[in-house]
């Protein structure tokens, strides 16, 4: 299906009703209309700010203005949190989006709370805030106002170039050392970028992002999100080079990891795609995981174990001391925070 990364719904794992035509055979027909539009639903949630307790990632506190993502990227972890709303981790992922239009003022609320402590807050850690609605709706853009007036530190990543609109915010933060961006760059091949990320920025794209942040001072970041072996590893040392030559400051990865449920798309993705590759790729990508794609294992999901994972590794790192040395993202300021938006007072 054109500009989506899965062509069909896959059954949610707590729902008790299966959707599709059974056939006596086994051969099953799910729904698969060629043209599905996106529908968007309003979220009424009464907090925004979510405690991440997960040790593999270095962050505390999240906020995500959207639920569902149109980006439509075949192998993204947050499909599976579709199906806690009802909903399967394949299509509807893509076409039933959650909105939250409340949250800035729900933001600044518990910002203004006495018992909120100043630390980062990350936009977004599930889904991308610069995703296509956010063009229209501006929720994202008012988020980072927020942070602005109260003076709050935030982080934020993205595949979008849509963040380049509210470079007038992000430069007054970074002015103070108020926000950190991230520019996911998975693949500069545009034939991969195209069915696997279809409704993202073009790698180039990216890059020029990276590279207009950085003559603005503003910190920027570059994840390079998933390693896929046998789709975009060997693409590392390239990825490295190019973004070092941007400005970034600062160059992570992570390797594919698949929970159950996104592995049912990323699995038919990959069998329709790349037919050719799909035994090498589900090897390796479980010989990084201990066998098992859908590892649980701290530590082991980010990064990967085994020959494979090391060699990725020593790759990305070789890169880093060549075209990075001892670029580093400046700290956060954890001092310019006004609550109330009031100005101090020095005496």
């Amino acid at each position: 299906m054109k500009g989506r990364g899965s062509d069909t719904n896959f059954n949610n794992r707590f729902s008790e009703r299966k959707s599709g035509l059974f056939e006596l055979e086994g051969i099953d027909i799910f729904d698969n209309s060629h043209v599905v539009n996106t529908k968007f639903y309003n979220d009424s949630a009464k907090k925004v700010i979510n405690r991440v307790s997960s040790p593999d990632l270095n962050l505390d506190f999240s906020v995500n203005p959207y639920q569902g993502c149109e980006h439509g990227c075949s192998y993204c972890y947050a499909r599976m949190s579709h199906e806690y709303w009802g909903w399967s981790p394949g299509l509807d992922f893509e076409t039933k989006i959650i909105v939250k239009r409340k949250v800035p003022e729900l933001l600044e609320k518990e910002l203004l709370s006495p018992s909120w402590k100043v630390a980062p807050i990350m936009l977004s850690g599930n889904t991308d805030c610069y995703q296509p609605v956010e063009r229209k709706l501006k929720i994202t853009r008012d988020l980072l106002k927020v942070f602005n007036r109260l003076k709050h530190p935030v982080s934020l990543i993205t595949k979008n170039s849509l963040v380049e609109r509210d470079l007038d915010i992000i430069e007054e933060l970074a002015d103070e050392n108020l926000i950190h961006i991230y520019i996911s760059i998975t693949s500069l091949d545009e034939n991969l970028r195209r069915v696997m990320e279809p409704r993202t920025a073009a790698g180039e794209k990216r890059l020029e992002v990276v590279r207009k942040l950085s003559e603005k001072g503003v910190p920027v970041g570059v994840m390079v999100a998933p390693v896929i072996p046998g789709l975009n590893n060997t693409e590392i040392p390239q990825i490295i080079k190019l973004s070092a030559e941007a400005g970034a400051s600062k160059i992570g990865y992570t390797v594919l990891r698949l929970s159950k449920p996104v592995y049912q798309v990323f699995d038919r993705w990959l069998k329709e795609n790349f037919p050719e590759r799909y035994n090498k790729v589900i090897n390796q990508v479980k010989t990084m995981h201990g066998g098992d794609v859908s590892d649980l294992k701290w530590g082991r999901r980010i990064k990967g174990d085994g020959p494979l994972a090391t060699m990725i590794s020593q790759t990305f790192h070789a890169n880093i001391r060549k075209h990075l040395g001892e670029r580093q993202m400046p700290a956060f300021n954890l001092t310019a925070f006004r609550r109330g938006g009031m100005l101090k007072l020095d005496f």
